[in-house]
């Protein structure tokens, strides 16, 4: 729980992991994030790029997943949820 002024709000940890170039640019493969409870992927977004600023250069074209499917920036988190980060796949 964290105090914002009179109001408790209650926290969640959310697992982010890095793929690709994404992973280089952050130097770690992945890391855990705090966030208030029914905060959303755009929230999560950017206190990502406030943690790991090299990244937000990537914002308009990375994919963003959870479990097996990819989700928007609208979803809402919840407690303990990975969600994976990777730039767009490009095949040959």
């Amino acid at each position: 729980m964290t105090r914002t002024g009179d109001k408790l709000i209650a926290e969640m940890k959310v697992r982010v992991q890095l793929f690709a170039q994404l992973r280089d640019l952050a130097g770690t493969p992945r890391f855990e994030v705090d966030l208030a409870e029914g905060s959303t992927v755009g929230q999560l977004l950017e206190k990502v790029y406030a943690l790991k600023p090299a990244l937000r250069a990537h914002d308009k074209a990375i994919l963003i997943g959870t479990g097996v499917e990819f989700v928007d920036r609208n979803h809402k988190l919840k407690s303990g949820e990975e969600i994976a980060i990777m730039p767009p796949v490009q095949g040959g």
